[in-house]
């Protein structure tokens, strides 16, 4: 399998909003922001990072918008049915995160990065081997 054939399809709890992400993604990685725990409910966001024309998307999506830790605006979408949270970023951007929990097939995440260190809960471990920054990555 070459690398412009691999896919990575997704979407939300209902099925009312999907995606197919074609291609390897830019990056993988888990983010422990302040911004992506509150949206998660949990301690952090796994993301993969594509370019906005390597993702086909169906259904709507209800956008919240808020001031992320790294203090640009960060975009978050959701399923207008359902409201499970699928992915970040605006329609103008060029490059989209998917949440990997939000993939059919979670196998397919390999996180490398680990971005927002610096706001890692004491009961989170970052999983060894991803190289750690303590904010964005430069």
């Amino acid at each position: 399998m070459t690398t412009s054939e691999r896919h990575f399809i997704g979407g939300c709890l209902c099925g009312a909003l999907r995606y197919d992400a074609k291609g390897e993604p830019l990056y993988a990685g888990c983010c422990y922001c302040t911004d992506c725990r509150k949206a998660s409910g949990s301690g952090f966001i796994p993301f993969l990072g594509f370019t906005r024309n390597a993702v086909r998307m169906s259904g709507q999506t209800v956008k919240y918008r808020s001031k992320g830790d790294s203090g640009a605006q960060a975009v978050r979408n959701f399923c207008s049915v359902c409201s499970s949270l699928v992915f970040g970023g605006d329609v103008s951007e060029d490059t989209w995160n998917l949440y990997a929990g939000s993939l059919d097939d979670v196998s397919q995440f390999q996180p490398r990065i680990a971005i927002f260190a610096r706001r890692l809960p004491a009961w989170i471990m970052i999983p060894p081997g991803l190289k750690t920054f303590a904010g964005l990555p430069p």
